[in-house]
Parts: structure tokens; C-alpha cells; sequence
């Protein structure tokens, strides 16, 4: 058994989606196109990194002999990091060219609907659940935690479901508040109809 081995490989990831869940928490707080666009990129360049790990995980379990334990602890993020790779990437990379676009003016003030954009909480919730995930695979790894015979892994399936819930929620309604002011010139630029005279 070589804990030191799967602690690095788990630690690892968990680092680089914590890092990434992080980053795409921010992506809205952007000032400029630039400074999206910039972010966007480090986010792309994290993802790549956490998906590396999970590609190294079953690599490195096959070539070492023995038990092991970071494949059990790095299947707890392998679903929500599923979701990054599948849609949160596609979404990530339409923010990223979004951004893009305003790359004559670097200095152009970030439009409403670029930052509804890039808080979508396809972009930020699958990004975050797989970061906490992770990190709940850590004590998996240093098997602080057996699974699934042991207690702390109700309550922590238990924790990690709330926590789920309040990223999700959170991450919606500051989409739907970015979305509205998106909305909001629109509605004050349209015609308003004439009052019916009686």
C-alpha cells in the first residue's frame, strides 16, 4: 500500500477543481472583455489539468501493484467532472469567444450579457461540486475513511448533498440577477405604446 501515492494524485486533484471551481466563481466579477477573456483561459487551463489527474489516476493504479485507494476517492468527482467536460466546457469556450470578440478594445467595459453569460450555472455548479468532491475523496485516500462500510461516508454524502443544493441555488439566482439587468436596457429601450385616450 503506498498512501503517499494516491494522496498525491487525489490531493492533486482536488487542488486543480477547488482552484477551478474558484476561478469560475469569479468569471462575473470581471471588469473588461480583457479580463474575462484572461480568465476564461486560466479556467480552460485548469480543467485540462484536473482531467489530466483523472486520466493519471487509473493510469498509475494500473501500473502500481497492491490496494490502492485514490481510484474510490477520485469516482466521487468523476460524474460532476463529467458534466465540466461535456457542457461546461462548450459554455466555457462561448464566454471565452464572447470575450474575444472585443479584442480591438481590451479597456471595453464588460456588457451585461457576457457577464449573465459567464455566471451560467452550467459554467460554475458542475466546476464546484466536482472541487468539493474531490476534496471529500482526500481522507478516502489517506483511508481516514473506508467506503462505503464506514458512517462518515453517509454523513459526508449527507453534507456533500446540501452543499450541492446552496452551490446550486446560489449559482442560479446570480444568474437569473446578471440575466435581468441584461434585460434591462432592452426594456428601456423599447417604444413604449400610446395611452388609449377615453
Amino acid at each position: 500500500m503506498d498512501i503517499v501515492t494516491d494522496l498525491v494524485l487525489v490531493g492533486a486533484l482536488a487542488v486543480a477543481w477547488t482552484a477551478a471551481g474558484l476561478v469560475a466563481d469569479g468569471l462575473p466579477n470581471s471588469r473588461t472583455a480583457a479580463e474575462l477573456r484572461r480568465r476564461a483561459g486560466w479556467l480552460s487551463a485548469l480543467v485540462i489539468g484536473g482531467a489530466a489527474v483523472f486520466v493519471a489516476v487509473p493510469t498509475v493504479s494500473w501500473i502500481r501493484p497492491g490496494e490502492q485507494t485514490a481510484p474510490t476517492a477520485a469516482l466521487l468527482a468523476a460524474i460532476p467532472g463529467l458534466v465540466v467536460l461535456t457542457v461546461g466546457v462548450r459554455r466555457l469556450g462561448q464566454v471565452r469567444r464572447g470575450a474575444g470578440a472585443f479584442a480591438t478594445a481590451p479597456h471595453t467595459p464588460l456588457p451585461p450579457g457576457l457577464r449573465a453569460a459567464a455566471a451560467h450555472p452550467l459554467i460554475l455548479v458542475p466546476m464546484q461540486v466536482t472541487g468539493l468532491a474531490a476534496m471529500i475523496g482526500v481522507p478516502i485516500a489517506a483511508r481516514l475513511v473506508e467506503v462505503p462500510t464506514s458512517n462518515v461516508a453517509g454523513l459526508a454524502t449527507t453534507i456533500v448533498g446540501i452543499a450541492v443544493l446552496v452551490i446550486g441555488v446560489r449559482a442560479a439566482v446570480r444568474h437569473s440577477r446578471l440575466s435581468l439587468l441584461a434585460l434591462a436596457p432592452i426594456d428601456r429601450g423599447r417604444p413604449r405604446a400610446p395611452l388609449s385616450s377615453r
